[in-house]
């Protein structure tokens, strides 16, 4: 799987173009399918801002690029209606655009409902998170972020070996300060909102043009 993990969205040229590059297609020819289940973990989110992220009216830009067509995954059903259903779904979508909220009530449900154990089988799809849909790919994501009351720890999928603190300097707690407080262990990428981490493999390049 290619992964462009960012803290904002598509906010400018350069991510889009990034986007363009791991696609290997414009993205008018390229079909999505969006995964709003962060969302339910967070307490700040709401019914509303999880149509907003689906309709492409939030802040983050990513269903609203100019998809070829938009589908909705929502992780807490599948479990329920069989993998013969919503595998081909998965295998079928260019790219997965996965909204923030709580990063470690995403893993749970990409766990729950097979979707994690699926990942490695889709080496030419298209990760794009935003926020939390991109934390959920490091190992820890700092008691800080975590949201949800259910879970024990702060752990992820792990899916690669470094820790994101994003959002950085948005508010009085997001400083470089706090995030070699929140990760003393792990490497981390701080990310701002025009910030983002391509990643094809094991290589990692970081895009932080404001244009």
């Amino acid at each position: 799987m290619k992964l462009l993990l960012t803290s904002g969205g598509a906010t400018n040229t350069s991510i889009r173009e990034a986007l363009i590059d791991l696609l290997g297609k414009p993205i008018a020819d390229s079909s999505a399918l969006c995964i709003p289940t962060a969302e339910w973990g967070h307490p700040m989110c709401t019914p509303t801002s999880a149509w907003r992220f689906i309709a492409g009216q939030s802040p983050a830009p990513m269903c609203d690029l100019g998809w070829k067509s938009v589908g909705v995954l929502e992780l807490t059903a599948l479990p329920s209606i069989g993998k013969e259903r919503w595998v081909p779904w998965v295998r079928e979508a260019d790219v997965l655009l996965v909204d923030g909220g709580d990063a470690t009530y995403l893993s749970h449900w990409m766990r729950q409902s097979g979707l994690a154990d699926l990942l490695p089988s889709l080496p030419e799809t298209v990760w794009v998170g935003v926020s939390a849909g991109s934390m959920v790919m490091t190992p820890r994501i700092g008691a800080y972020f975590v949201e949800w009351s259910s879970v024990a720890d702060d752990c992820t999928l792990g899916v690669v070996d470094f820790s994101i603190f994003p959002h950085l300097n948005a508010f009085p707690t997001n400083t470089l300060a706090d995030a070699e407080l929140a990760h003393p262990a792990v490497c981390i990428y701080p990310t701002a909102r025009p910030q983002t981490l391509a990643l094809v493999g094991r290589r990692a390049i970081s895009l932080a043009l404001n244009h």
